[in-house]
């Protein structure tokens, strides 16, 4: 179930009743998922944790509720689980175990950057978050070099501008770019440029 990425009206209908329905919620952080139920108005759920630490553990007592006929509904603290959050694995399971699996659509951080950017959205490659360390992340670039499509990369705020100066180092000064930040939120913004002029600001 796709949740809000910021602001809270950007639930839909459908993930209300997903979330009311449920009678188990996977989720990363169930302090932030609560805080979201109760603005939602439901109460009552149980909750499975499933982050980067305790979704192999997990899969297993997930799928043996849901061959017993439990309804579970899984969300990320953040936009649609399994892109760069945790849900790829447990969705899988549930698939290899035979049980249906649906996905309510909503928010989605890489989809917004995309069409706000102003870059060709016909064809693109998501690289989902770049390495921490600057010779991995150099090397990822390098194998990117001769790549067509737009690039889609997230970054945790602390460590954008020694992203930027690999980025730099490898596609050059004068490539275009985009940094979008803050999406839906109040304090949204994006900024466009060269990667010399992204570093600058």
């Amino acid at each position: 179930v796709a949740t809000p990425i910021g602001n809270l009206s950007d639930i839909s209908p459908r993930a209300v009743e997903a979330l009311q329905a449920a009678d188990v919620v996977c989720c990363e952080d169930t302090r932030r998922t609560g805080m979201l139920l109760q603005h939602l108005g439901i109460s009552g759920k149980k909750y499975i944790v499933i982050n980067e630490h305790t979704e192999f553990d997990a899969c297993d007592e997930v799928v043996g509720k849901l061959l017993g006929g439990i309804e579970v509904a899984l969300v990320s603290d953040a936009g649609t689980p399994g892109i760069s959050d945790p849900g790829e694995r447990l969705v899988k399971a549930a698939v290899l175990a035979g049980i249906t699996v649906s996905s309510i659509p909503g928010p989605s951080a890489l989809t917004m950057a995309l069409v706000m950017s102003g870059l060709s959205t016909s064809r693109f490659v998501f690289e989902g978050f770049l390495p921490r360390k600057s010779g991995e992340r150099r090397t990822l670039c390098e194998s990117l070099l001769h790549e067509q499509r737009t690039m889609v990369f997230f970054e945790a705020p602390h460590r954008l501008v020694d992203s930027l100066v690999d980025l730099e180092a490898v596609f050059g000064s004068q490539r275009q770019a985009v940094i979008c930040r803050e999406l839906t939120k109040t304090y949204e913004e994006v900024v466009r440029g060269t990667l010399a002029e992204l570093i600058t600001w």
